[in-house]
């Protein structure tokens, strides 16, 4: 019961109404579901609420999850579309090495004639061609066959 004094749950008529739209209605993720009906099952302003172990065993999460829930709904400010959906990531963990302009020149390269003495481009040569060329980063061919794969550019 210590989420629910350190983060209480207190949903206002239409938050409940909407969380029970969630759970009952219209395709959505598990996840979206379960973390309404999480909601639902803390929120005091309809009474008292059951214990942690109770909740949990009733919607069959554990007890960190309705820590973690209630502690997101806290965070949010109340908000529950916030609590509920995925959260979005702002950047990705490493930025890409591919330039716009790396990434054309790759293109380029690929729908090119291959070097003499070889019959077609392979991600091994491209990569030795790459790291040759003093204006682009040196790409490991994995980079390169996922950045080809991404624009739908097979190498044959």
């Amino acid at each position: 019961m210590g989420s629910q004094k350190k983060w209480p749950v207190r949903l206002i008529p239409q938050d409940r109404e909407e969380l029970v739209r969630v759970t009952t209605t219209g395709v959505r993720r598990a996840s979206v579901i379960m973390r309404a009906r999480v909601l639902l099952a803390l929120d005091t302003s309809v009474g008292e609420v059951d214990s942690k172990e109770v909740i949990a065993a009733r919607l069959d999460v554990s007890g960190e999850t309705l820590r973690l829930v209630a502690k997101r709904f806290a965070e949010t400010g109340g908000d529950v579309h916030a609590t509920i959906a995925r959260k979005k990531r702002d950047l990705p963990p490493v930025p890409s090495p591919v330039t716009g302009e790396g990434e054309a020149r790759l293109m380029a390269m690929a729908c090119s004639q291959p070097p003499q003495g070889y019959a077609r481009w392979s991600l091994r040569l491209m990569e030795k061609h790459v790291a040759l060329a003093e204006d682009m980063p040196d790409l490991d061919h994995s980079t390169i066959g996922r950045v080809l794969k991404e624009r739908n550019c097979a190498l044959t």
